[in-house]
């Protein structure tokens, strides 16, 4: 056992669903990735490899307008951040990745913003 037990369990949690949770061009895959302070999200395209979009809570639009909020709030933000420029990518189809995550919390904000700005899942 390591010394981060916790740690280990969402890699294993996150190797599961990597198995079956591919990201396509037509159908890319939102990753959301949630440290004790931040949330992080990307699309990313598997097959090519490489990231569509990225949003995270560092950013000045989601500091900015939300100074005093909770970290939920930020997510949410984040989430609709995220759409956002996938809508203007012309993206509107995704996979969600949790990313090893329980789906509660920030990673369900994150979904929740994204399907509030036209994101489906």
């Amino acid at each position: 056992m390591s010394l981060n037990a916790k740690a280990d369990q969402r890699v294993r949690r996150k190797s599961r669903i990597r198995k079956k949770v591919m990201g396509t061009e037509e159908r890319p895959r939102l990753s959301v990735f949630r440290s004790a302070r931040h949330i992080y999200a990307q699309i990313i395209d598997d097959t090519s490899g490489c990231t569509l979009v990225a949003a995270t809570s560092l950013e000045k639009a989601v500091t900015g307008a939300a100074a005093e909020k909770k970290k939920v709030d930020k997510a949410v933000m984040v989430g609709k951040l995220v759409a956002e420029r996938a809508k203007a990518k012309g993206i509107d189809k995704v996979v969600f990745d949790r990313n090893g995550f329980l789906y509660h919390g920030r990673v369900k904000a994150v979904s929740d913003g994204a399907r509030e700005a036209g994101l489906q899942f």
